[in-house]
């Protein structure tokens, strides 16, 4: 309050800041959650208002309790977001270039629905600047086609795209879906030497390897089966169900290779999928805003990370992995993924302020810090991009840090035991080599652990694990071995 005492209110710019913030304090106390929500048990009318992110800038969205829409799909890409896109896509290039010394081939991207939700096609905008096209745009803002960048005025090649699209991002947005599988078909054609155009370069390398037809040959857009919306991946790795590198690879091929597009929607294209991630040099997705980050849900590493374990599977070849940061687009970044973890890892899961903050939820709150550990190691088991000190500091803030083990075993044993066996199951599978310290105490407070839970349970019989995982059976993990053989082998 000493700061604010100090403030000139009366200074054209602090007053302007501060009815930004009463005008933005009206609008949350005018929110209606409650009412709203029983007024729709009793059908009664909602009045309806924008959905969005208030950390950029849509505070159009107060007051909550309305009956929400999304977007028009049909001005997506905006100006803005495609400018951002563009910016995207040059520091993804120049990263690469500095890198490895030339421009990449083929960027793997996931295309999630937040993309277009929350930043307006920011990535649909880059996916277009990489391949050399622009959106057309009417008065209104509408999107009405795309024109092509003239390589005189791109002044690099046009760099090929695989996209695996998110089941929502299919389901609600196949408008946006089509016009980028134009676009992509309608570079392959261009009369352009192979050299500056990697789309066409990799369409006739498939036309001539694998004798199909330009339509498959161009092809480059996937997902899950229709009404499916999983990736495969993240269930092999919950349930153990794994040995190698090349175990997931195939596990993300045989559940992704369905391919969408103008004319084709999900239409089991394995064989194509697999010969275009052969050709892939990075392997790619962004951040929008800190309320989600990568350790948000196991459909991250389930799809980034299973398309970068069959990417590196199947090329035989080192694959990067960059993420892109949008959270403000006045300072757009590119950087490696390892370095993406690192720092969610220091922001949120070894943060003492967020630490405590999860704790006030007791039970949900340590089976929420459970299922973020239990996603590190799945990035890990994926892409190999986790250090060994964030597994060792995970282990020494939660299982050999007193207070917070003693937290555990009050309101959630469970999720302890599911913490230590992630941690033992990456030390046994090679993945993480821990400092000499934790080695030491991992097993011994494991055992600790499982003493605590058969208190817990009394006379329960049977055996039990955390609760951060799919459950999933022996004979469903057989009965994938025997669809992938058949799809895929």
């Amino acid at each position: 309050m000493k700061i604010l005492d100090r403030i000139n209110w009366q200074d054209p710019k602090w007053k302007a800041i501060k009815e930004k913030i009463l005008e933005l304090n009206r609008k949350i106390e005018q929110s209606k959650e409650i009412e709203s929500l029983l007024s729709g048990f009793n059908s009664s009318y909602i009045p309806p208002g924008p959905s969005g992110l208030i950390t950029r800038g849509r505070d159009d969205v107060l007051p909550t309790g309305r009956n929400f829409y999304s977007l028009d799909p049909n001005r997506v890409p905006t100006r803005t977001a495609f400018e951002i896109g563009k910016m995207l896509a040059e520091k993804l290039i120049e990263k690469h270039l500095s890198e490895e010394g030339r421009y990449p081939e083929n960027v793997a991207i996931y295309w999630q629905c937040t993309d277009i939700m929350w930043a307006d096609g920011e990535g649909m905008g880059q996916i277009m600047y990489l391949i050399g096209v622009k959106p057309i745009w009417l008065s209104n803002g509408r999107v009405k086609g795309f024109e092509i960048i003239p390589i005189s005025e791109l002044g690099r090649p046009r760099i090929d795209v695989t996209i695996r699209v998110s089941g929502i991002t299919r389901d609600n947005f196949p408008m946006c879906i089509e016009l980028i599988d134009e676009a992509i078909q309608q570079v392959a054609t261009l009369d352009e030497p192979e050299e500056m155009n990697f789309v066409r370069k990799h369409a006739l390398e498939q036309m001539a390897q694998n004798g199909v037809d330009i339509r498959s040959a161009t092809l480059r857009i996937f997902c899950s089966m229709p009404g499916t919306y999983q990736a495969g991946t993240q269930l092999a790795v919950y349930a153990s169900a794994w040995k190698e590198e090349k175990d997931l690879a195939e596990v993300f091929l045989y559940w992704n290779g369905y391919a969408y597009g103008k004319g084709i929607w999900g239409e089991s294209k394995h064989k194509e999928f697999a010969s275009i991630l052969k050709s892939v040099d990075i392997t790619y997705n962004k951040v929008v805003s800190d309320e989600y980050d990568l350790f948000g849900c196991c459909c991250y590493f389930g799809t980034h990370g299973g398309m970068t374990a069959a990417a590196r599977h199947l090329s035989g070849k080192e694959v990067k992995t960059y993420y892109g940061d949008t959270r403000n687009p006045d300072h757009v970044e590119v950087r490696d993924l390892a370095d993406e973890i690192r720092r969610v890892v220091r922001t949120k899961l070894l943060n003492p302020k967020w630490i405590e903050g999860m704790k006030r939820h007791g039970y949900k709150g340590a089976g929420d810090i459970s299922k973020r550990i239990g996603r590190v190691y799945g990035w890990e088991a994926t892409t190999k991009e986790v250090d060994d000190w964030i597994f060792d500091d995970i282990a020494r803030t939660f299982m050999m840090n007193e207070e917070n083990r003693k937290f555990f075993e009050e309101h959630n044993p469970w999720a302890m035991e599911e913490i230590a066996r992630r941690l033992i199951e990456a030390l046994e599978r090679g993945l993480w080599n821990p400092a000499e310290d934790v080695k030491e105490a991992l097993k011994a407070i494991y055992l600790e652990i499982e003493g605590w839970i058969e208190e817990k349970m009394g006379d329960t019989k049977g055996s039990f694990q955390g609760g951060s995982i799919d459950i999933v059976t022996a004979e469903e993990v057989q009965f994938w071995k025997e669809k992938m053989k058949e799809v895929i082998g």
